[in-house]
């Protein structure tokens, strides 16, 4: 699809590190017109180019004297604001939300932070290892008997940061549609997180989920959804929930189900995982992943990084797009006209 269906919203974003520059991008990716405003000297420094992709770029000095009115000339104009400040730093720069209601009052201002705009915390520093520490989400990854492990900071800055911002920002750009109002969003990742988290929490107030990292189905608990080693020091993922797809794994080891134990009772998990681990160290993990592939048991090779890139799915899907310097993700979710064979990608 040409352009992208944001084609026409324009977007001023507030130069950061973060979740405010991915909303940027997602932005961008999805056709808006982005405007990334650079403090004077400031190198970017932290933030990598491919982040900073389809952004019109200019320089202004905020905390000159004409620097906040030269910010509201580009707000007036625009439909949606993006900053990741601590609260009450644009106030006092003179570029808060009522200061841009007086020049645009139907701008869309949204304001990504850790901690949100209030609460005891709300002027702390923090990054994404605090926010989904203070969740309990970073409590329950990592495996039994251990410590937490923090999973990158893809769960904080950016599941529960940007994509909720866009999501926000997206939503009272909507309802400005009807009314003309503008509205401020407040981003906060603990939100965010917290909403991802909601179905663990249900989990555990019904009594199915322990409070003791590596006890249950989803966090490698189980053995059945879990990764293991492969003769090359490689690994494959199972992820064979459901009964189905644990046959067809059985199948693929060349294991009969009658003889094996009952996988529904905890107290037999040690068992069968001793077996799924000394099976899958028979063989390289990419003689796996051939048994495996048409077997449609959720049963997949574990790829780094740059294996990924040459992956025959992700290639043919076109998810990983070559660069100079390697390849990067391309745009996301794919948007195409209803009734179209195959949708187009949004840029």
């Amino acid at each position: 699809m040409t352009g992208g269906p944001l084609v026409g919203v324009r977007v001023v974003e507030l130069a950061g590190l973060g979740p405010p520059v991915h909303v940027g991008m997602i932005m961008a990716d999805l056709g808006a017109e982005v405007l990334r405003i650079e403090r004077p000297g400031a190198a970017d420094s932290g933030v990598l180019t491919h982040l900073l992709r389809g952004r019109t770029r200019c320089t202004i000095d905020i905390k000159s004297a004409e620097g906040p009115a030269a910010v509201l000339a580009q707000v007036a104009v625009a439909d949606i604001l993006v900053e990741g400040f601590r609260p009450g730093v644009t106030e006092r720069l003179g570029i808060g939300p009522v200061d841009c209601a007086r020049v645009n009052p139907g701008l869309i201002y949204v304001r990504v932070t850790g901690w949100g705009q209030d609460g005891p915390r709300a002027s702390q520093a923090g990054h994404d290892i605090n926010y989904i520490g203070l969740t309990g989400v970073l409590h329950a990854i990592g495996r039994a008997g251990g410590r937490p492990v923090p999973p990158l900071n893809i769960v904080g800055d950016f599941g529960g940061g940007s994509m909720l911002a866009v999501i926000g920002a997206l939503a009272a750009l909507h309802e400005r549609a009807g009314t003309g109002r503008g509205q401020v969003v407040d981003a906060a990742i603990v939100d965010g997180v917290s909403l991802l988290a909601q179905m663990q929490f249900q989990y555990l107030q019904e009594g199915r989920w322990s409070l003791l990292r590596g006890a249950n189905r989803l966090d490698g608990g189980a053995p059945y959804y879990d990764t293991y080693r492969c003769s090359d020091g490689r690994y494959v993922a199972v992820g064979a929930l459901e009964d189905t797809f644990w046959g067809r794994l059985l199948d693929g080891l060349g294991i009969e189900p009658t003889r094996w134990p009952d996988r529904a009772d905890p107290a037999r998990w040690p068992e069968i995982r001793r077996v799924l681990t000394e099976l899958f160290a028979q063989r390289p993990r990419d003689d796996w992943d051939e048994i495996f592939a048409s077997l449609d048991a959720c049963v997949t090779p574990v790829l780094s990084f740059t294996e990924s890139a040459a992956d025959r799915h992700l290639k043919a899907r076109g998810t990983l797009t070559p660069t100079a310097s390697g390849f990067e993700a391309a745009a996301a979710p794919r948007i195409g006209p209803l009734g179209s064979p195959q949708n187009d990608r949004i840029r």
